[in-house]
């Protein structure tokens, strides 16, 4: 099984090399690698051009956004599962896109998701788990970690790819209509998938958690999903359990 693991980026120089070098370390073989660079103006493209071996598709050209970069890469793939790894992501161990295909073998799944972790200072400071996911919990404004998020290309089909009229909350919005609106049949892998630097644009400033939750709840609006801002801002409560 061919899978299509896509990394978009911009001016990612002090970070994309170790990704691509997770990616390279992987023990499954069959992995079409494509890196969608927004047109960076740091020696970021020549990082992709020097690991020509490990990456089968590449390009570099301004995009509208990291949603239009992703939907760049969906356009390009060519596996049969796609998958997405930052640019300044890198894989728990070098068996997870191994333990993938072996789930994707069974033919009625159609998505897989597990776990990610934070490290700051090569010390885990965040453990996020997807384990007590239920479709339900979008109308909480919480979803499985999309860094662990494994799809069939057909999947993406049936169900549209990111929004880009929506600047933070495209993967919240892709999620709920693939695992609630147009219900996938899906499974939770037990274990961490990636582990990735804390922050990120949804938690840069109180603006951007605002911004969060008005596409959020724009979002189940439009799908039919009830909810109200007490349940959505409530999340945050949860989420200082998280933290090591």
């Amino acid at each position: 099984m061919l899978i299509s693991l896509i990394t978009v980026c911009y001016n990612s120089a002090h970070t994309l090399e170790r990704t691509i070098e997770s990616v390279a370390s992987q023990s499954y073989e069959n992995i079409e690698y494509i890196i969608v660079d927004g047109g960076s103006s740091d020696s970021t493209v020549d990082i992709i051009k020097s690991h020509h071996h490990v990456i089968s598709q590449w390009q570099s050209e301004p995009d509208k956004g990291i949603y239009d970069a992703m939907n760049k890469g969906i356009a390009l793939a060519k596996g049969e599962v796609i998958g997405f790894l930052n640019a300044d992501d890198v894989f728990a161990n070098v068996d997870i896109l191994t333990q993938v295909a072996k789930e994707f073998d069974d033919d009625k799944l159609e998505a897989v998701f597990g776990d990610i972790e934070f490290v700051k200072n090569e010390r885990v400071v965040r453990k996020y788990s997807s384990r007590d996911f239920k479709p339900q919990n979008f109308a909480d404004g919480w979803m499985p970690a999309h860094p662990s998020f494994y799809a069939r290309k057909a999947l993406y089909n049936r169900c549209g790819n990111f929004r880009i009229d929506f600047k933070i909350a495209s993967d919240f919005d892709l999620l709920m209509r693939m695992l609630k609106v147009y219900p996938a049949n899906y499974k939770y892998l037990p274990m961490t998938f990636v582990k990735m630097a804390p922050g990120g644009v949804s938690n840069q400033s109180f603006k951007s958690r605002i911004l969060l939750n008005k596409e959020i709840m724009q979002s189940c609006k439009e799908h039919g999903i009830k909810t109200n801002v007490l349940r959505i801002y409530f999340k945050y409560l949860k989420k200082i359990f998280e933290y090591v």
